[in-house]
Formats: structure tokens, sequence, C-alpha cells
């Protein structure tokens, strides 16, 4: 009877989620506000009811007591989330709320079905992170000396990212974590908001090209920094946001170019400089001749993926444990795994209308300085998601990143829920329609 159940259920997620992903296009093309809001309203509707049956399942197989009492937990957060940010973001995106909101509970599902016990560690910092970024619309709109901060944010952030050189400690084989009182985090994951806050502050009230050449060098030491302490995702996320954020404040394809051909030269460089490189590219070109080593980890990972084809084996009845460190930069494989290709490949359209969405908020906003703060968070968010699944998929190296929202980990989702709301405070600003003369 369960193994029906399981095989019914996983048909059913799928509907469910394809529904979802349909709605987060489907309402680029709704003009009618009504009509809209009938569309976030079944959106919210159908998040509950992917939670609420994945609790079910995940409970039948383990009968654990904890997943019913974190299942009701997490309703009540989604629904006290939602009401909250309505009341204190007016005129929200309710597009990017309820994909940062079904993004966070599929990753409290599967952290709970991967590793239950650091599922409470992540809830709590998620709930605080929420509660703290309510007033994040306030600080937009009451401060206007965000963007006279210019070289402070690089100077705090280069500061942030040397911390980690003087008490900081080694995990997965990148030197990028900080610990005070128990409490660790990575600073790379907050300094990349501050980073974006900088470009965007110098960018917008000079381009010359001593002004550019002195942001460039500036960049250029976080990233230097990032590749010393081996965290070659950050270090290639800060790299390219750079050069997106550069190009878009200019429209000077030429810089784009040359830092591409620059880029290109120094990652050749680092191949035959850095042995950890090496390894990670040994890895991607050929796991199964270091199945043993440090093939595995992508073998494995292409594994799940194999054996869960399109509708997945269900929920709870894969695999993903074989695949080292799963819960973090590889819990892309056990969603593919057990929810299937289908789902997996709605997740990223999730995460892609969540972009578009972003991006045209960008586009819209009058001040340069906003403009270019939302087109930076933008690129770093869904260039996160492109390296994270591209390395589960071995379409390119693996970076250690993890999933935005979803993949265990503290100082990632906090970042992320930051991102997400600044970036909905920006789209009020713009709703509201405060040109240039009003924020002076």
């Amino acid at each position: 009877m369960e193994n029906l159940i399981i095989q019914i259920s996983k048909y059913v997620l799928m509907i469910l989620f394809t529904i979802y992903t349909f709605y987060c296009f489907r309402v680029f093309a709704v003009k009618n506000k009504n009509r809209q809001n009938r569309i976030f309203r079944g959106q919210r509707t159908l998040t509950l009811l992917i939670h609420l049956l994945c609790t079910a399942l995940l409970f039948m197989n383990t009968k654990n007591v904890s997943v019913l009492i974190l299942g009701a937990l997490q309703i009540v957060f989604y629904l006290v989330c939602v009401k909250l940010y309505q009341m204190f973001y007016k005129g929200l995106s309710k597009l990017i709320l309820n994909n940062m909101m079904m993004c966070m509970m599929i990753g409290f599902i599967m952290l709970e079905r991967l590793a239950i016990e650091q599922t409470v560690k992540q809830f709590v910092l998620a709930a605080a992170a929420a509660g703290i970024c309510l007033f994040v619309p306030l600080f937009i709109h009451r401060f206007t000396f965000w963007e006279r901060l210019g070289w402070q944010y690089a100077a705090a952030g280069i500061l942030l990212l040397l911390l980690v050189f003087v008490i900081g400690q080694e995990k997965y084989g990148a030197a990028n974590w900080v610990e005070f009182g128990g409490v660790g985090f990575q600073p790379s994951e907050f300094v990349k908001i501050i980073y974006v806050f900088f470009i965007a502050a110098v960018l917008s009230k000079s381009r010359s090209f001593k002004e550019i050449l002195m942001i460039t060098g500036v960049a250029g030491i976080h990233v230097i920094i990032l590749v010393l302490e081996k965290d070659l995702g950050a270090a290639l996320i800060f790299f390219v946001t750079y050069l997106m954020m550069l190009y878009i404040g200019t429209e000077k394809l030429a810089y784009l170019l040359v830092g591409f051909g620059g880029g290109t030269a120094a990652a050749v460089g680092a191949y035959h400089v850095f042995s950890h490189v090496r390894v990670r590219v040994v890895a991607w070109r050929d796991p199964w001749s270091v199945i043993d080593a440090e093939g595995y980890q992508i073998a494995q990972s292409l594994f799940a993926l194999g054996n869960g084809g399109w509708d997945g084996t269900g929920l709870n009845r894969g695999l993903p444990e074989s695949i080292p460190v799963v819960e973090s930069d590889f819990v892309f494989a056990a969603i593919s795994e057990e929810l299937g290709a289908i789902f997996a490949i709605c997740l990223i359209l999730v995460y892609l209308s969540s972009y578009i969405m972003f991006v045209n908020i960008a586009l819209k906003m009058k001040k340069e300085f906003y403009k270019l703060t939302a087109f930076g968070l933008s690129v770093i968010f869904i260039f996160q998601v492109l390296l994270c699944v591209g390395g589960v998929v071995k379409f390119i190296p693996s970076t250690g990143l993890t999933l935005p929202l979803i993949s265990n980990g503290g100082s990632s989702i906090v970042s992320t829920i930051v991102i997400f709301s600044v970036i909905q405070g920006m789209y009020i600003l713009n709703e509201k329609g405060v040109n240039e003369s009003e924020r002076k």
C-alpha cells in the first residue's frame, strides 16, 4: 500500500509543481490585477499542498513525530511570513515573495529528508532573517546615504574576507569559514552583497577610465583573496558580477570582452598553479577514472540523476545519502533523484522567473545606484544557481556552491533572503514612482 501511495504521490507533486511553474510565467502576460492576484493565491495554495503532501510522505516513511512538528511550524512560518511581508512591503512583487517562500519550503522538506538534525538550525536562521528583513523597506526609504558610502563598502568587504586568514577554518577544502561562539558563517556570503553596493555606488558617480581602473583593482583584490582561500565558486561569482555591472554601467562591450579574456587567462593560470583546481578539473572531465577518490562525488551525483529519471523514485525512496555533502552542494541531485527531472527542471524555471523579475525591476529603476544594485544582485543570484546546478549535472566543474534557499547552509539562506528583500524594497521604491528630485 505504501508503495502505491509513493508512486501516486510523485505524480501529484510533479503536476502541482508544474502548475506552479506555469503560473510563474503566465502572470507576465496577465495585465488585470484581479487575475494576477488569483494566480498568486493559486501559487500559495499549491505551495502549501506540496509541503503538506511531502510532510505526510516523510512521516509515513520515517514514523518520526519530529517531522510532523517541524512541518506544522513551517506552515505557520509560511503563513505568517507571507502576511507580514505584504504588510511591511506595501506593493511588493508577489511573484518574488511566492518564489522565495516556495524554494524555502522545498529546502526544509529536503533537509528533513537528508539531515533532519540540521533542519531546526536552518529553520531558525531562515525565520530570523525573514523577520529582520521586514525592516529593509524602511532602511531603503528612510535613509539616503547608501550610495554615498562607495569605498567604505570596499574596505568593509575586504576586511571581512581577510578575517578568514586570522580566525578562519577550513571546510570541504576551502578556508572560508569563521566561527564565533560555536556559530560558523561564511563571510563571502555577506560580502557579495556589500561588494555589489560598492560597485554600484562608485559607478553611479563616475565612469572615467581612471575610476574604472581603481574599481577594477579593488574588485580584483576581492577575487584574489577568495582564490587564496580556495573559495573558487565565490571568486567566480565576484568576477562575473563585476564584469556584468561594469558593462551595464558603461555600455562598453570592450570592457566585457577584455574582462572575459583576462578571466580565461587567469583560469588557465590557476589550473597550472593550484593543485586543487587541477583535481576538480580531472573529476569533471573523467570522474570514472578517479571514482574511488576525487570523482566519487560527481559520479554518485550522475548515478542519482540517472536513477531518478523523469518522474523520480519517490520521496524517501532514493539513495541520495551516497553522495558526499548531498544536503549542501549536491541537493539538486537529491531533488532530481527522488522528485524527478521534471520537478527539477521546474525548479530551475522558478529560479529563472525570479531572475526575470529582478532584471525587470532593475531596468525600471530611475536612480542609477538602485538600478546597478538590483542588477548586480540578480547576477549573483542566477549565476550561483547556474554554478550549483552545472556542477551537479557535470556541465562544469563543481565549485562547492549551495543552491539558493534550498541547500543546507545558514550563511547562504540568510544572504539570499537579504538579496530578495533588498530587491523587493527597490521594487516598492519604483512602484511608488520615486524620482531623482524626490530622493534628494
